[in-house]
């Protein structure tokens, strides 16, 4: 996600629709498959990872997942850490095409880099796949993109994650006692980046239903912990007067950037209901037992993606299936109490 994380999982794998055969591009190939002619491969497959912000706990257990799952399947797995540089996305592609990679897994840390790098992959008949992030093969924005240009992606549903961080928020808002008219959420995501639209706006649904009435700030961000501490204690210092506060994102680092900045307002861990999607930033503030704003997170496991990710592109490669459109990975509420139980590594 940017720096995006996203982690994120028990539901059986979801959303395998058949994503071939949708949509047609001028190049005669379907928008969805994004290799064209790529030759199933007889011999050993060689992949490369490219992953944005991959010195990320999530990246890099998300890294872990796909040599895990590359080792077991005999696979020649490269992985990329591309960080935040959207240029480097691009000629890290051309280079894995040159060292003669069958298929390339890539998390973008722009999506305005999308239908360059999926027409450089049909160009040289490799297979493309996305994980985390939707890319768009015919324009640089996900969210305006026609469902049959959307590369196929590996990940978590964005509107079942949200989903399931506002009714969190909902049930931790009802046990405190709050009132609408002293309360306010703090939505902080960044907003170029489709899945995290989909998390934010599915978490005020689902917090709506529960709890009507409480008003939505919405935070726009660079998805970076520091990035989100700096917008919303500009957002505090804006709304003076508010006694308790929601806080939710699109991954952990929106929410804690933003339980932080709370914190140094002067806002007490008690008046704040931080509910994070990831759980690796999460679960430090359990892990040093002081009171924290952080009362839940939603746990999304890197590893688990980049092994349905690098499973995916096998079996594409080496067996002829057609890539979803989508598959995702289970997600599962954590907090203080459940976390190391639940199997969250905390670094």
């Amino acid at each position: 996600m940017s720096a995006t994380r996203a982690r994120l999982l028990p539901a059986a794998v979801l959303g395998l629709s058949a994503v071939l055969g949708l949509t047609a591009c001028s190049s005669g190939q379907t928008a969805g498959s994004s290799d064209g002619s790529a030759a199933p491969v007889s011999g050993k497959i060689s992949l490369t990872y490219l992953q944005k912000q991959g010195d990320q706990e999530y990246f890099v257990g998300e890294a872990a997942g796909a040599k895990a799952k590359a080792d077991a399947l005999g696979i020649d797995l490269k992985v990329v850490n591309l960080g935040n540089d959207a240029n480097k996305t691009v000629g890290e592609v051309q280079s894995a095409i040159a060292q003669k990679s069958n298929g390339l897994i890539v998390v973008v840390p722009d999506p305005a880099v999308g239908p360059q790098i999926v027409q450089t992959a049909r160009d040289a008949k490799v297979a493309l796949l996305t994980s985390d992030d939707q890319v768009c093969a015919t324009g640089p924005a996900p969210a305006s993109c026609a469902k049959g240009d959307l590369v196929p992606r590996i990940g978590f549903s964005g509107e079942q994650m949200g989903a399931q961080v506002g009714k969190r928020a909902a049930e931790e808002y009802r046990k405190a006692g709050w009132k609408a008219a002293d309360t306010r959420i703090i939505s902080a995501w960044k907003q170029d980046v489709t899945v995290c639209g989909d998390r934010v706006k599915a978490a005020r649904a689902a917090f709506d239903a529960a709890v009507p009435g409480v008003t939505t700030l919405d935070v726009a961000t660079d998805n970076t912990p520091t990035g989100a501490q700096d917008k919303v204690a500009a957002t505090v210092t804006a709304n003076p007067g508010v006694k308790h506060w929601v806080v939710w994102g699109c991954n952990d680092e929106n929410v804690q950037g933003g339980v932080t900045a709370l914190q140094n307002a002067g806002i007490a861990p008690q008046d704040i209901d931080g509910v994070g999607l990831g759980a690796y930033l999460a679960c430090k503030d359990w892990k040093s037992g002081k009171p924290s704003g952080m009362k839940a997170a939603l746990f999304i496991n890197g590893e688990d993606v980049g092994a349905l990710a690098v499973r995916t592109m096998y079996d594409h490669l080496k067996n002829g299936k057609e890539f979803p459109a989508e598959a995702f990975a289970p997600t599962k509420m954590v907090d203080a109490a459940t976390w190391q139980t639940a199997g969250v590594s905390c670094g």
